[in-house]
């Protein structure tokens, strides 16, 4: 059951990226982020509702509360660097740079929580790095500027935030619910998010935003959702190891889609990584 979580987590996920993508253009990627996190939030509060575990807030240890707050902080950074970088650089290349977070959650899924180092998770996650590297090590553009590429900085960036979020909320879900922890993080995300809109000044233009933008950001905070409730729910009932980089099968959807809807450049060593990605998911799955 988790795997099947996971995949539906790549797929709200892959559905995310496209989304945002189309709704923060000419908007600030902070602001963008804020306004997302209001809709999981809303989300995530239905959810705990209707499974009614709102009360169980009070049963919660100090330990766990901790780490799940933490995760939060650590997502909501991740987000704020994987969109930025969303912002200036094509779907096609931040988001498989930004799902490299794989390596380093297998990494620590071994070293912190004591999971097994099993060959097959081993290879699929080694694959996937691969494929990642591939994409990232060749510009067919030829940029000469090292500011051209600066998005693979802030893909990198939030890949590690991305990672250490895996880690502690798995260590803060131990004895509590996955859609609580969920709200919980949420809660702490949009603090932060809002937060830094407010120090930055740009919650001055939401008034600039068009509609078919809050139409695009609104949905994607859905599907972001979704996506959250899926992924956090399949960490719960399985091993990190296995769930986050199945999850990470997104890159591979979110390629595909932004070259049908988005009609980005399907280029050689793009499509190249996406299938070495597919290899290494399927060796995860098996």
């Amino acid at each position: 059951m988790s795997i099947i979580l996971a995949l539906l987590a790549a797929v709200f996920a892959s559905l995310t990226a496209i989304l945002a993508k189309i709704g923060i253009e000419k908007v600030n990627s902070n602001l963008a982020t804020a306004i997302r996190t209001i809709v999981v939030l809303i989300m995530a509060f239905i959810v705990v509702i209707v499974t009614g575990q709102l009360d169980s807030v009070m049963q919660i240890s100090t330990r766990a509360l901790w780490f799940i707050l933490v995760s939060g902080l650590a997502t909501g950074l991740s987000w704020l660097f994987f969109f930025k970088a969303l912002a200036i650089g094509d779907v096609s290349k931040v988001v498989p740079i930004d799902k490299a977070s794989v390596v380093l959650t297998i990494a620590f899924s071994i070293l912190v929580l004591g999971e097994p180092a099993e060959p097959l998770v081993l290879a699929g996650g080694a694959i996937i790095a691969i494929g990642t590297f591939v994409l990232i090590g060749k510009n067919e553009e030829k940029k000469r500027f090292a500011g051209s590429q600066i998005y693979i900085v802030y893909a990198i960036i939030g890949a590690v935030f991305a990672a250490l979020t895996s880690i502690l909320a798995k260590i803060g879900m131990e004895d509590v619910d996955s859609n609580l922890a969920t709200f919980l993080r949420t809660i702490v995300i949009l603090l932060f998010a809002w937060a830094i809109v407010f120090f930055k000044g740009t919650h001055k233009e939401l008034n600039k935003i068009t509609k078919k933008g809050y139409l695009f950001l609104i949905l994607s905070g859905v599907a972001t959702g979704l996506s959250w409730l899926c992924y956090f729910a399949a960490i719960a009932m399985g091993k990190v190891s296995v769930v986050a980089p199945i999850d990470k099968f997104s890159v591979v959807l979110t390629m595909i889609l932004s070259f049908i809807v988005l009609k980005e450049k399907a280029a050689k060593h793009t499509i190249i990584s996406g299938i070495v990605i597919t290899a290494g998911t399927v060796l995860l799955i098996l």
